[in-house]
């Protein structure tokens, strides 16, 4: 009994509502699509308000009934009921996820036949081709040039859930990120001033590097930088300074974690997004740094600072002292995949593998040494639309991309080979399109899980 109460407040986001109770799902709001662009809504018209008529209703009504351990039927159910249909549309949200799923495996099919390799598919629903990318672009940039108003700031967010241009990433995380204000009259100012700012810090502190008491800090920063990727890019002697100025400026002002490893990996995505505005080179993982003027060296190092602050504000506790966070999310972690599936899970015990072997990592870097560097930064897209991105949701992401090797983990039969194997994953070769349906499953298992303690319980 008392563990089930503790699963049941494990999952429980809010507690004034009974498991399954049908409430808003942080993130919802954001989903992979744009109804208007797939056909969904017509331009102009607005979504039903009155449950009643839906026949999303009597599809919840007959799911209920037909429950019995996770749905408290009372007063209230006809206002969720209004709520949740004003704020989603559940059949448009799920079949999108499995649009995404499906194209994939349509075009991982279409490669194999062009190899030569004959693949069987029993009668495949013929999935009309996804709408041009550029209409949806075009409405971001000008999501970025407009964003003086919070629901313009909601539309940007919307727009960036399904991947952003790279001539506007660098604003867009700005803006995302919170660094930037949305006012479009107020970015250049507060650009200016959070640059100052942060070079004052490094007059401040930098110095103090070499006294006893930051030695070690100072130390760590330094051994750990050469081991990070890509190395054509981290092993110039302009990056290697400026990344040991950032976290070590970090750290000094954070003294409640201090410098931890796996911070270090979190600035290169930041870095590198912030130096394509200033570079015309497509790989800038092989750009000479050192080319670049003086004063675009001192905006990208400024910008990536304050932008991996905003992001380590929300999961601190990951760095704190003994990384409770981290723990705390490996434990959640297991309890889902426990749920969505139970053989990956059981296979994995049998052979005595703890998830704190693998996932670790996992939560420590963000998955930025899971997967190219290219596949992490169209990740951060959508972590940076999410809200608590970087910490709820990236536990969806983990569990997706867990389960997306379940073949291969079944076959493994050998405990040094099966945690070999989760430990260095092959995903050289992934691209963004592997990202995109890694996510839409993520999306789906958060629709599924979050707040739903009772749902699909073993």
């Amino acid at each position: 009994m008392a563990s089930d109460a503790g699963r049941k407040q494990f999952w429980k986001r809010n507690v004034s509502r009974v498991p399954g109770s049908i409430q808003h799902v942080y993130g919802a709001q954001h989903p992979p699509f744009d109804p208007l662009l797939h056909g969904t809504l017509k331009p102009g018209s607005k979504p039903p308000t009155t449950p009643v008529k839906l026949k999303k209703v009597s599809t919840f009504q007959e799911f209920e009934s037909n429950t019995s351990d996770a749905w408290d039927a009372g007063d209230d159910d006809d206002e969720l009921l209004a709520m949740a249909a004003e704020s989603l549309n559940t059949d448009v949200v799920m079949e999108t996820a499995h649009r995404v799923i499906r194209n994939h495996s349509k075009l991982q099919e279409r490669h194999k036949l062009q190899e030569g390799q004959v693949v069987e598919k029993e009668s495949p629903p013929q999935i009309p081709d996804p709408p041009p990318a550029v209409c949806g672009d075009s409405r971001l940039v000008k999501s970025v040039s407009d964003s003086n108003t919070a629901s313009s700031a909601e539309e940007l967010r919307k727009l960036s859930w399904s991947g952003i241009p790279k001539p506007v990433r660098p604003i867009t995380w700005k803006l995302l990120s919170g660094y930037l204000p949305a006012n479009v009259d107020r970015r250049e100012g507060t650009l200016q001033r959070k640059r100052k700012e942060y070079f004052a810090f490094v007059e401040q502190y930098y110095n103090s590097r070499n006294e006893e008491a930051h030695q070690a800090t100072y130390r760590q920063i330094h051994m750990d930088i050469p081991r990070m990727s890509p190395e054509a890019l981290i092993h110039q002697p302009k990056v290697t300074e400026i990344f040991e100025r950032i976290l070590f400026i970090w750290a000094i002002r954070h003294p409640a974690s201090g410098y931890v490893q796996g911070i270090n990996d979190l600035v290169t995505p930041f870095f590198v997004v912030f130096t394509c505005e200033y570079a015309e080179e497509e790989e800038v993982e092989n750009f000479d740094v050192s080319s670049l003027p003086a004063e675009a060296l001192q905006n990208i190092e400024a910008d990536s600072f304050w932008c991996m602050s905003k992001l380590l504000d929300g999961i601190q506790d990951n760095y704190t002292f003994a990384q409770p966070g981290i723990q705390k999310k490996v434990k959640m972690l297991e309890e889902l995949v426990s749920r969505i599936d139970e053989q990956v899970h059981r296979h994995l015990e049998q052979h005595e593998v703890k998830y704190l072997q693998f996932a670790f990592r996992w939560m420590n870097n963000l998955l930025t040494r899971e997967v190219p560097l290219r596949c992490t930064i169209r990740l951060w897209d959508t972590y940076q639309s999410e809200p608590e991105g970087f910490s709820h949701f990236h536990l969806y992401v983990c569990a997706a991309f867990l389960v997306r090797w379940k073949k291969e983990i079944l076959e493994e039969k050998d405990f040094q080979e099966l945690l070999m194997f989760l430990q260095n994953l092959p995903t050289m070769h992934w691209e963004n399109e592997d990202i995109s349906v890694l996510l839409a499953e993520a999306y789906r298992l958060k629709f599924a899980f979050a707040d739903a303690p009772n749902h699909y319980k073993r």
